[in-house]
């Protein structure tokens, strides 16, 4: 893993807000990129990431608070935005043209690009340069982003759904491309609902939902802070689910078998313990919960938050 610098840090957020209307998508955000680190940016959908991507970039304006990036006001600073190479969740591209117009296009915005280096990525990821726009596939207009992102070697990245749309060979070319920049010290904010993609790359994540961070650290710590499940067997029929889903602790309880419960708890367990040993059990077992079962946990409502010690 990438140690932090002390520098300042690449984008920083804090109590960063959006709203529109009456509704807030986004809501007192704290958040910051150190440079040359990973950032995994986490949520369901519609859980605000991309609405706080676009005010990093300039492309939106909070409605309150402040974001920083390179230390300036990206609304007002176009030289700290063009030191970010940007792929978009939702992609809007020019149909009238070819792949290599619109490649060319993007390197005149650049100032110019290293071509050899911009046609090692359309070879690695399979672009097809001579066609229209208009007849590309959605995963080959994502593969055209990916490669106007990288192309011009920038200090930050910032990825939106990267890999939607690609095939499993292609996502992984991307993914191992993406280790070569970072590895250079490019430094990436990513966000993927894939999460084998972020667990191999980021340093910290921070998930996001409802517009509100509810868990900022590394995997490990993610995975230690999330809900835990409990499956208890009892000698007997099992008890009814309301008797433990009205505990505190209780995100939820089903019972797949007659005499079995199991119960996903967040918090310390002694609420749950002391009702359990109101039962006689045959087992109670706590399995360390798999990357995605830890994550859905952030996901239900009134989810446990997380901080790592150096976290935003």
């Amino acid at each position: 893993m990438r140690s932090r610098a002390t520098t300042p840090p690449i984008i920083q957020c804090e109590k960063l807000t959006k709203r529109f209307g009456s509704f807030t998508a986004v809501r007192d955000l704290d958040l910051d990129l150190e440079p040359g680190t990973v950032l995994g940016f986490l949520g369901p959908n519609g859980a605000g990431k991309s609405t706080t991507i676009r005010m990093m970039l300039g492309l939106s304006t909070p409605s309150s608070g402040t974001v920083r990036l390179f230390g300036e006001d990206p609304l007002r600073n176009r030289d700290a935005r063009a030191r970010v190479g940007y792929s978009p969740g939702e992609l809007r591209l020019d149909d009238r043209l070819t792949v290599a117009a619109t490649l060319n296009s993007w390197a005149r915005l650049r100032g110019g690009v290293d071509i050899s280096f911009r046609d090692s990525l359309i070879d690695r990821f399979g672009v097809q340069v001579d066609r229209h726009v208009r007849g590309l596939s959605t995963g080959n207009r994502r593969k055209l982003a990916l490669v106007g992102a990288l192309m011009a070697r920038p200090e930050l990245l910032i990825l939106d759904e990267p890999t939607n749309g690609l095939d499993p060979l292609v996502q992984n070319e991307f993914m191992s491309a993406l280790e070569e920049v970072t590895a250079s010290g490019t430094s990436v904010l990513l966000s993927s609902h894939i999460l084998s993609e972020v667990e191999r790359i980021a340093d910290r994540i921070i998930v996001i939902r409802a517009g509100v961070v509810v868990a900022d650290g590394t995997t490990n710590e993610l995975r230690r802070g999330a809900a835990q499940e409990y499956r208890a067997v009892f000698t007997g029929a099992a008890p009814d689910t309301s008797t433990f889903a009205s505990l505190s602790g209780a995100q939820s309880v089903d019972s797949p078998q007659a005499d079995e419960l199991r119960v996903q708890w967040a918090g310390p367990p002694r609420e749950l313990l002391n009702k359990l040993a109101e039962y006689e059990l045959e087992s109670l077992t706590a399995p360390e919960p798999d990357l995605e079962q830890a994550f859905m946990s952030y996901y239900r409502s009134d989810p446990p938050h997380v901080q790592s010690e150096g976290g935003a």
